[in-house]
């Protein structure tokens, strides 16, 4: 791919300059990313292995640590391996890739965590209808739409960028391709595109994140005044979702709700945002889970006990 002004590539200026801050960077994200990415896969395994896990809100979890490893899957591994590369570079049409694929399943996530949040209204305001209103098909309706909208936004973004031109300079300041970045430097005025771009990301963050924790606040106050351990599982659930919530929400809105400026916290929370947040979030949700918990004592028992017997 190659835009109308011929500029190939861009060049990524990264997290540091440094060596030796580099290398230790290396070692920091290598550590975290090979230790949490498979524990994500231990959750899915588990739920889909587990036949107890058969609740609407684990087959959520399961795409929830889905596309989490996605998400930071599409900026870890080129971080870590431009630590050791004197010219970080980005071709065009990597870049646009990049972008696409970022927002493709950041938004879905989002509209995930939107889906997760009514799951829990149906399980704790209409517990006797529960598994008819959010029987399986209607599940799998849900996560399809929650792709669905996240590809038609990101395709919003795509549109936007790829016909504007780009004539130099072609560095970004970032370890990754975004539109707050890519939009500094192209040559034509580009306030519309920065407008829409922050309607489409920033104001859709800010009103889901809004309803969302609107929705938590009415379903804790309906807990807080029952009693029994069933109240108390669906306090300990809810209390995982405001962290999940918040850990999604809160880095977009700073970065996308607002007009696309160079900050200094801008490299920190882009790496939260999209490396370490969402491999944390299934971490946060299954370390309150009992339920999930247990069933991984069982596979690993069944592991260690078929390995015992050579089968």
């Amino acid at each position: 791919m190659e835009n109308s002004t011929g500029v190939t590539q861009f060049v990524l200026m990264g997290l540091s300059q440094r060596r030796e801050v580099q290398l230790f960077l290396f070692v920091i994200f290598l550590t975290f990313y090979v230790i949490v990415l498979p524990g994500n896969v231990l959750i899915i395994i588990t739920i889909r292995g587990e036949p107890n896990l058969t609740s609407p809100m684990y087959f959520l979890l399961a795409n929830l640590a889905f596309l989490d490893i996605w998400y930071s899957s599409i900026t870890a591994p080129k971080m870590l391996v431009d630590f050791f590369s004197e010219r970080k570079v980005i071709s065009f049409g990597g870049c646009i890739a990049q972008l696409f694929f970022l927002h493709f399943v950041g938004a879905a996530e989002m509209f995930l965590l939107v889906v997760m949040a009514y799951d829990r209204y149906a399980a704790i305001c209409k517990p006797l209808h529960y598994t008819s209103v959010m029987n399986r098909n209607l599940c799998t309706v849900l996560v399809l739409a929650s792709w669905a909208g996240g590809f038609i936004h990101s395709l919003i973004q795509v549109v936007l960028i790829i016909r504007l031109p780009f004539c130099g300079p072609n560095e970004l300041d970032s370890f990754f391709c975004d539109i707050t970045q890519v939009l500094k430097i192209t040559c034509a005025e580009t306030f519309a595109e920065e407008l829409v771009m922050i309607f489409s990301s920033g104001l859709i963050s800010v009103v889901c994140f809004v309803a969302l924790l609107v929705s938590y606040a009415f379903l804790l106050s309906m807990l807080k005044k029952s009693a029994g351990d069933s109240a108390n599982k669906a306090l300990s659930t809810c209390y995982s979702h405001i962290t999940i919530v918040v850990f999604m929400f809160g880095p977009s809105i700073y970065i996308y709700a607002r007009p696309f400026r160079a900050y200094s916290l801008d490299k920190v929370v882009s790496v939260f945002h999209t490396v370490i947040f969402p491999l944390l979030n299934p971490i946060i949700y299954t370390l309150r889970n009992k339920e999930i918990k247990t069933a991984m004592r069982k596979l690993a028992n069944r592991y260690v006990l078929c390995k015992g017997h050579g089968c």
